[in-house]
């Protein structure tokens, strides 16, 4: 017998379905800002720009969304937690809520020693060494974002005179396992980037019929055989910076 991650079900409805738990909110932005950086919802939040909309609730507490109030229109915001299960089930009831267009910002490893910390990067395929999306889509090496988000991402950040790269990315749900070997193997497919996130989401958006896509930034250095953290998580600036970008390129996107 195959493996069951492998066993891809089609049918569209579930035993618990978002949508038969949660009624649409009238106040809900279709554009969803996916924020990995939680010191900037805290900083738009104390700055009156964010407002708190809805609470979602899982057993590890509170996960509320904002609407972000900007001069160019309104997004919503929120925290999708670490990891895929996580993230595709905040996404999921985001979308029961009346959520259409994602975007994914956050921070990424970087499988590449010349991609200098900060290095803005829109991935173009996902890798799929996760198990969520495996019961979005069936078996298949990679999974591709929406392109007409990944066009807004480009022309925000060109617009802004900001370099970028665009590549693919590598999602695993195993950071203690990210070996030499397997770096090696996913840099000679042309992945820049490792993380837990987009391959799940883009899968999401592809099974449920919205579009999604991502904003990373080069982060720690796992390039190597020792593991350099380049303080990437202290960027503060540069993130604040790319949730900007990332809401611009969103109110860029028909709904």
């Amino acid at each position: 017998m195959k493996p069951p991650i492998l066993e891809f079900d089609p049918d569209p409805r579930a035993v618990i379905e978002p949508t038969e738990e949660l009624a649409p909110l009238p106040e809900m932005p279709p554009r969803v800002l996916l924020c990995f950086f939680r010191e900037v919802i805290e900083a738009l939040v104390a700055s009156g720009e964010a407002k708190l909309l809805h609470t979602l609730r899982s057993e590890m507490g509170p996960h509320p969304i904002y609407r972000w109030e900007r001069a160019d229109g309104t997004v919503a915001i929120l925290h999708p937690g670490v990891g895929a299960p996580i993230a595709v089930g905040l996404m999921e009831e985001s979308r029961a809520l009346g959520g259409r267009v994602f975007l994914a910002c956050g921070g990424a490893g970087a499988l590449r020693d010349d991609l200098a910390v900060g290095t803005p990067i829109i991935p173009l395929a996902a890798l799929r060494d996760e198990g969520t999306s495996y019961h979005y889509m069936p078996p298949t090496r990679w999974v591709h974002p929406a392109a007409e988000v990944v066009r807004a991402l480009e022309q925000t950040l060109e617009a802004h005179g900001r370099p970028y790269l665009l590549g693919k990315t590598w999602t695993t749900d195993a950071f203690f396992r990210e070996t030499p070997g397997k770096v090696a193997r996913r840099r000679e497919e042309g992945c820049l980037t490792v993380e837990m996130e987009a391959a799940s989401l883009f899968a999401v958006g592809r099974f449920r019929g919205v579009r999604v896509a991502a904003l990373l930034y080069a982060g720690d250095d796992v390039s190597g055989e020792e593991w350099d953290t380049r303080d990437w998580h202290r960027q503060e600036e540069l993130r604040m910076t790319l949730c900007q970008l990332a809401a611009e390129a969103l109110l860029k996107v028909e709904v």
